[in-house]
């Protein structure tokens, strides 16, 4: 996937848009003044696929800019999908933020086309996934009072996105999956690594323990030749030559030097 999206930053990273979240932000920002000013003017922007039908065509694209939340949970909204998505251009660059973001819109207007219905939730949650995975030991403060870890709130989010994709409708499945699109499609290779260097983890620790030597513990060895006892004040050493086979033996000092 690094490769695909070098070779076309290269011919059309001149086209990116940077700071596009500013542009997402402040069409939010739009909307939202404009729902405070008049309520039925948050409806005439939503996804309606019968309205669509019958040429309001600007609904495919209007329900992202629908904030989410209402009164202060929108403005907060708004102020984190901003310092999220400078992140995530900062340390992407303006051309593949731009590829994430749009990846993830489309699957959003495609999943309305098909289910029906659409929104801009899971969207937003893709971008939150992906500031937690690029940046998990990032603080994030929750009502700017009590900083958690970015990892800790992206399993949370993850947890919850799994549940209402059991508990939810079709509509709600095709719509989660396909704003997802992105994410799936630029931590695939990510999160396979992760599970390879794991397993491969838990390989090495079985392998140490199964031939770590396990000495008795000191005082209670016993020569393996003669049975004499260090707890009787024989002189016990531990060996592992090659006349051992390899393997850890304890005996006493004359079987150690002669054997």
């Amino acid at each position: 996937m690094d490769s695909l999206l070098a070779r076309l930053e290269r011919r059309l990273g001149r086209y990116a848009i940077p700071n596009l979240i500013y542009y997402v932000v402040g069409g939010m920002a739009i909307v939202w003044v404009a729902s405070v000013l008049r309520p039925s003017s948050l409806y005439r922007l939503a996804f309606d696929l019968d309205a669509v039908r019958q040429g309001q065509v600007w609904r495919l694209v209007t329900f992202l800019f629908a904030p989410i939340g209402q009164g202060y949970w929108a403005l907060l909204s708004m102020y984190v999908s901003v310092w999220i998505g400078r992140s995530l251009e900062q340390y992407w660059g303006a051309f593949r933020f731009n590829v994430y973001y749009f990846l993830g819109a489309l699957g959003a207007i495609l999943a309305g086309v098909v289910a029906g219905d659409t929104t801009n939730l899971w969207l937003d949650t893709s971008l939150f996934l992906a500031f937690a995975t690029l940046f998990p030991n990032e603080s994030v403060s929750i009502f700017f009072l009590f900083p958690v870890r970015a990892k800790w709130l992206g399993i949370i989010s993850a947890a919850w996105m799994a549940y209402r994709f059991v508990v939810g409708d079709t509509v709600s499945r095709v719509a989660m999956a396909a704003a997802c699109l992105g994410y799936l499609i630029f931590f695939a290779a990510h999160w396979s690594k992760v599970l390879r260097e794991r397993r491969g983890g838990v390989r090495q620790k079985a392998l140490r323990e199964q031939f770590q030597p396990v000495s008795p513990t000191h005082g209670q060895r016993v020569c393996a030749i003669c049975g004499a006892r260090e707890a009787d004040g024989a002189d016990i050493r531990v060996c592992s030559c090659e006349k051992c086979g390899g393997q850890t033996r304890t005996l006493c000092l004359a079987h150690a030097r002669n054997h």
